[in-house]
C-alpha cells in the first residue's frame, strides 16, 4: 500500500460493507475535450509478478485515462492471479483496484475481462467497483465499431496440455474446490502453478506461432461475421493491428508487462502505443 497516494478533501466510494474502498484523486474528472468515441485498451499486465516499475507505470496510465478517454477495457491477466471470495479481498491487488474504482467515480466506463490467470471474478467487480466483469467473450460497441472481445485463451491452443488446463480451470468443481481453501493457501498454490497457467516455458518462436494462429482465428471470425467491425483479443502478448477488410480490424493491444504497450480505439482510427506515449 506504500505506493497509494493520500489525497485530502477527496470523495470516497463505500463498499457494500460500509468500508472506504477507493480515493478519488483531487480534481479527477473527465476532460470536456475528450472524445466520447475514444477507448483505451490494455492487455496482459500480470501485476503481482511483473516488475514493480511496470505496476507503477500502469498506475500512472490509469491516472491519465480521464484526460485521454471516456472508456477503458482491461483485456484479462491484469493480475498474475485473482480469485474472488465471498468476504475476502486479496491484499496484493488492492492498490490497483482502488485506482480502478477511482476511475469509475471520475466518470470513466471501465470493463474487465478475465484471462487464464484471473478469470475468477464476479459480483465484487460489478457491485463494489462498478466494473462489469466478463469471464468469457462479449460483444459490445467500441467507438462506434461493433466488436467481439475476448482474452483469447483456449481458442487456438495446439497442445493437449493447454486445452486441458483451459477446461479444468473453468470447471465448476475445480472452482468450488479451490474456494474451500484458505485464501493464503489458495494464493500460495496459485503462485506455484502460475507457470502452467502461463505456459511460461514457451519460446519466442512458439509465442509468435500462437500470435499467428490467433490472427487467423480473428480473420476467420470477421469473415463469418460481416456485421463485426473489430475483433479484440489479448493472451499472446504480441501487439497486432490488422485491417482484414477496409474498415474492419483485428486488434491485440500486446503486453503491458515488459513492453507497456496499449491501444486506443477511435471512430476514425485505431492506434498501438507504448507508455508514456499518449494519443
Amino acid at each position: 500500500m506504500g505506493n497509494v497516494p493520500c489525497y485530502d478533501r477527496c470523495s470516497r466510494t463505500k463498499s457494500q460493507m460500509g468500508q472506504t474502498l477507493a480515493p478519488l484523486p483531487r480534481g479527477a474528472h473527465l476532460s470536456p475535450s475528450v472524445s466520447a468515441e475514444r477507448v483505451v485498451v490494455v492487455g496482459d499486465s500480470h501485476l503481482g509478478s511483473a516488475d514493480p516499475g511496470d505496476e507503477r507505470a500502469f498506475h500512472d496510465l490509469l491516472a491519465a485515462v480521464p484526460a485521454m478517454a471516456r472508456r477503458l477495457v482491461v483485456m484479462g491477466d491484469l493480475f498474475d492471479f485473482w480469485f474472488e471470495y465471498k468476504y475476502v479481498v486479496p491484499r496484493r491487488p488492492f492498490p490497483t483496484l482502488a485506482r480502478l474504482a477511482a476511475l469509475v467515480q471520475a466518470g470513466v466506463a471501465v470493463e474487465a475481462f478475465g484471462g487464464n490467470h484471473d478469470r475468477w471474478g464476479g459480483s465484487f467487480w460489478r457491485r463494489d467497483l462498478g466494473i462489469p466483469f466478463h469471464r468469457e467473450d462479449a460483444e459490445m460497441v467500441l467507438a462506434g465499431r461493433p466488436a467481439w472481445v475476448a482474452h483469447g485463451d483456449g481458442l487456438t491452443e495446439t497442445k493437449l496440455g493447454g486445452r486441458i488446463i483451459h477446461r479444468v480451470t473453468r470447471h465448476p468443481i475445480t472452482v468450488g474446490t479451490f474456494r474451500l481453501l484458505h485464501p493464503d493457501v489458495g494464493f500460495w498454490l496459485a503462485a506455484r502453478l502460475s507457470g502452467g497457467l502461463a505456459e511460461a516455458n514457451r519460446t519466442d518462436e512458439a509465442m509468435d506461432r500462437a500470435a499467428a494462429a490467433q490472427e487467423r482465428y480473428a480473420r476467420a471470425l470477421l469473415d463469418r461475421r460481416p456485421e463485426l467491425g473489430l475483433v479484440l483479443m489479448a493472451h499472446t502478448h504480441r501487439p497486432r493491428l490488422v485491417e482484414h477488410r477496409p474498415g474492419r480490424f483485428y486488434l491485440n493491444a500486446g503486453q503491458w508487462v515488459k513492453d507497456r504497450s496499449y491501444a486506443v480505439v477511435e471512430a476514425e482510427r485505431i492506434r498501438l502505443l507504448k507508455w508514456p506515449e499518449k494519443p
